[in-house]
């Protein structure tokens, strides 16, 4: 896998895998509500639920967290 392959947003990693937040693409809002959760530069999120449309349903510090589809493209990752 090449570094552009493992390089994506939390919306297009599958069930089952795990990645490393990077970056956030959002607005100062979104930021800091995703910040508020959990979701900072270097936490290591699991993808539980994903079916490519609706909701996902990720692990981040032990904590089970219902994203929305829009909140989840503005999270940059790294699969690892």
């Amino acid at each position: 896998m090449t570094p552009t392959e493992k390089r994506t947003t939390l919306a297009g990693i599958f069930a089952g895998e795990s990645a490393t937040i990077l970056e956030f693409k959002g607005g100062q809002a979104v930021n800091n509500r995703l910040a508020s959760m959990g979701f900072t530069p270097g936490a290591r999120v699991t993808i539980v639920q994903n079916f490519q449309r609706g909701p996902l349903i990720v692990t981040v510090r032990g904590t089970r967290v219902a994203l929305g589809r829009g909140e989840a493209a503005k999270i940059i990752v790294e699969r690892v």
